[in-house]
């Protein structure tokens, strides 16, 4: 046999090498995951359920998923180790202020629209802002709004006089 005929089949088998060497790494660094946990870490299950550990024995895992929950699983079924951050955010709603000097995100658009001087001008002035409804109170008396009636030009439905 040629060496250009055992070509595809070496290429074969070191693509089926690397990739069960890249499936054995993961494989291990979930075992490491693993075995590095201790009691009070938080942890997320394969099934995505969130809790924290109690008690960990050689093949399963004792944690607390609640106030009187304690449940047993297998340590193959830790999907991943939390940090305290991490599972507080999540499981408690409690955020880390890792950056304190970050943007405040507004509570309405009006920034996302206004230059800066125009928003700060509109939040400061305590003004209503119209916006072409009018209140009953509002409407004009009934002689002011003939006046503006007889000033402005009556349309007309197209039948005039001049043709």
């Amino acid at each position: 046999m040629s060496l250009l005929t055992l070509l595809p089949f070496i290429v074969l088998i070191g693509a089926m090498f690397l990739m069960t060497r890249s499936a054995k790494k993961k494989q291990q660094q979930a075992a490491d995951m693993r075995n590095q946990m201790q009691p009070g870490s938080g942890i997320r299950t394969i099934g995505g359920m969130y809790a924290t550990v109690k008690e960990v024995n050689e093949d399963t895992v004792l944690v607390d998923a609640g106030p009187g929950v304690d449940l047993l699983f297998a340590k193959n079924a830790i999907g991943a180790v939390l940090t305290d951050d991490e599972y507080n955010r999540i499981v408690h709603g409690i955020e880390h202020d890792l950056k304190s000097d970050a943007d405040i995100v507004p509570d309405d658009a009006s920034s996302l629209t206004a230059t800066d001087e125009s928003a700060a001008d509109a939040a400061g002035d305590g003004k209503a802002v119209d916006f072409g409804k009018k209140d009953a109170a509002d409407e004009p008396d009934d002689e002011a709004a003939e006046a503006k009636t007889d000033a402005e030009p009556k349309k007309t439905d197209g039948d005039s006089e001049a043709k």
